[in-house]
C-alpha cells in the first residue's frame, strides 16, 4: 500500500536569479555523444528533478555541474564562476559550497557513522576535532538521525538510517547547493515520504538549492519545482504541468503511464493536476 503523498503547490525560487548555469553543454565518451549542445539555468532556492532514460547522461551531467567532469564543450558558471576553466582552487572552492548523496550513500565502511559524517569537515576545514565531532553530532539530529548511531558503524544502520548518515554528511559545511543521486531509491514507501519530507524541510530552513536525479515519480510530484527531462541528447525543461502536456513520445510514456498517473496529485478544475 502506498504511503499518502500531499501534493505541494510548486513555489517560487527564493531568487529570481540563477545559482547555475549551463551553455551549450557538450559531453561524449568516445564516438558516443550524450549530450548535445544543453542549455539549464537552476534558480537559487528551487528543488530541480532530473529524469531520463538509462545511458541518458543523467549522473555525467551531475558530474559536470560539481566540476567532477571535464566536459567536451561548452560552459557551466556556478555561482558566477565559470567552472569549466578555473583554476583547481577556485572550483574547489565551489565544491565546498556543494553537498553530495550518492545512490548508495557511499558510507566509508571502516569508520563510524560520526566519522563519516565528519569527512567533508576535516578535508577543508582545520577545525578542531571536538567541534567537528560536535557539528556531525548537531548535523544528525537535524537530520533526525539518533545521535546514538554516533559510534556505529554502515553495516549496523538500516538503509533509511544509511541515507540519513549520508545526507548528514552533504551538509556538514552548510553548503549552498545539495545535490542528489536517487535519494529514495531502495526505501519502502513510507521511508522514501519521510525523507522527500525531510528534503523539504532542509530546503526551506537551511535556504538550499537542491539538483536531484530520480526515477521516483512520488518525490518528482511532492517536492521538485521544475524537472529536466534528458532525451535524444537534448535538456527539455519545464514544471511537471507543462511537461505533462509535451508531446515528445518518450516524455508522454514517461508521465502518463500507469505507476506516473498513480503518483499524480488530483487533478484541479481545469483537469491539471495541481504540482
Amino acid at each position: 500500500m502506498k504511503a499518502a503523498r500531499e501534493p505541494r503547490p510548486p513555489q517560487e525560487p527564493r531568487s529570481e536569479g540563477a545559482i547555475i548555469r549551463v551553455r551549450q553543454l557538450v559531453n561524449r565518451f568516445g564516438n558516443q555523444l550524450v549530450h548535445d549542445h544543453i542549455d539549464l539555468t537552476i534558480h537559487q532556492g528551487e528543488v530541480l528533478g532530473i529524469v531520463g532514460g538509462s545511458g541518458s547522461g543523467k549522473s555525467v551531467l551531475m558530474r559536470s555541474l560539481l566540476g567532477l567532469h571535464q566536459p567536451d564543450g561548452g560552459h557551466i558558471e556556478v555561482e558566477g564562476l565559470e567552472i569549466t576553466t578555473a583554476p583547481a582552487q577556485e572550483v574547489r572552492r565551489i565544491r565546498y559550497r556543494s553537498g553530495v548523496l550518492f545512490q548508495s550513500g557511499a558510507l566509508f565502511s571502516s569508520l563510524s557513522v560520526a566519522d563519516n559524517i565528519q569527512v567533508p569537515i576535516r578535508a577543508y576545514t582545520s577545525l578542531s576535532p571536538q567541534l567537528c565531532r560536535e557539528l556531525a553530532l548537531l548535523k544528525m539530529k537535524l537530520v533526525g538521525l539518533s545521535t546514538e548511531a554516533a559510534n556505529k558503524f554502515p553495516s549496523e544502520l538500516s538503509g533509511g538510517m544509511k541515507k540519513r548518515a549520508a545526507l548528514a554528511r552533504a551538509i556538514i559545511l552548510d553548503p549552498a547547493l545539495l545535490f542528489l543521486d536517487e535519494p529514495t531509491a531502495g526505501l519502502d514507501p513510507i521511508a522514501a515520504a519521510e525523507f522527500d519530507d525531510l528534503i523539504l524541510y532542509l530546503q526551506k530552513h537551511l535556504g538550499l538549492t537542491v539538483v536531484m536525479i530520480t526515477h521516483d515519480l512520488d518525490s518528482l510530484f511532492r517536492i521538485c519545482n521544475r524537472v529536466a527531462v534528458l532525451v535524444d541528447r537534448k535538456l527539455v525543461v519545464g514544471t511537471l504541468g507543462e511537461l505533462l502536456k509535451h508531446p515528445h513520445p518518450w516524455i508522454r510514456r514517461y508521465f502518463h503511464g500507469a505507476r506516473a498517473r498513480a503518483a499524480q496529485p488530483p487533478p484541479s478544475d481545469n483537469g491539471v493536476p495541481h504540482v
